[in-house]
């Protein structure tokens, strides 16, 4: 890949970061402040019906899962930033060819092309399909 093929995408990674961790700041804040109002005994918010109970504790869980989604997310792009100071984003981890521009512009932590994510997908599958 270009130096100003790099220089791009570093600019796109790094963009992606600052946005990911704003989002991460305010799960961590919400989560933070639900959990410290429960600790301080505040139960002002606090649903006291059984349905109300399950919404909350399903929010809070949803609110986990999305956490620990982005957290897995900001390791994918810490990684592609690794790539793109090694000089190795938009190599296909596979074949070694250059993937496209288009599809780094759409999936940012790609390390794959198309044809060889799809081959990678179908081996993991008849794998997982073999152990079942």
């Amino acid at each position: 890949m270009k130096k100003k093929d790099l220089e791009y995408f570093k600019k796109l990674l790094q963009e992606e970061i600052n946005k990911v961790l704003k989002d991460m700041g305010y799960i961590k804040e919400t989560l933070l402040e639900e959990t410290s109002r429960e600790a301080a005994g505040d139960h002002s918010g606090y649903s006291f019906h059984m349905a109300d109970q399950g919404s909350d504790t399903h929010d809070r869980e949803k609110q986990f899962m999305l956490a620990a989604r982005e957290n897995k997310y900001l390791s994918d792009l810490a990684d592609a930033m690794e790539r793109v100071k090694a000089g190795t984003y938009g190599v296909c981890m596979i074949c070694n060819k250059d993937i496209e521009k288009e599809r780094l512009e759409m999936v940012l932590v790609a390390k794959y092309h198309v044809a060889c994510k799809k081959k990678l997908e179908e081996v993991k599958q008849k794998e997982h399909q073999s152990e079942a």
